[in-house]
């Protein structure tokens, strides 16, 4: 059965959805070209499921591998950093399987 996923995310749902404060998204989207954002005429902004992906991975370069500078976080971004991308890599199979197995779960209810 499939999963009807939306295809754009507003700034809020984004900031729920990434841990992420908007405040820090529209800085990030002014320093990344990885990430931007859809605007509509009154400015506001939507995300994709990408854009979700990279603001979750600039967070975890951030947060987790404690890289600050942007350009530090460019380079790490595009895989040209010193950092191994297989922790990343590894909680992204573990999110994925989490999602399916609630699907699952939904299902045998």
């Amino acid at each position: 059965m499939p999963t009807s996923e939306k295809t754009y995310y507003s700034l809020r749902e984004t900031e729920i959805e990434t841990g992420v404060p908007a405040s820090t998204l529209r800085y990030w989207e002014k320093q990344f070209e990885e990430l931007s954002p859809r605007k509509d005429g009154h400015g506001n902004r939507y995300y994709t499921r990408a854009d979700q992906e990279t603001i979750k991975r600039i967070k975890y370069i951030r947060d987790e591998l404690k890289i600050t500078r942007i350009e530090a976080i460019r380079k790490e971004l595009n895989g040209n950093g010193k950092h191994s991308d297989e922790r990343q890599a590894a909680l992204d199979i573990l999110l994925r399987v989490k999602e399916e197995l609630c699907e699952i779960r939904k299902l045998i209810k």
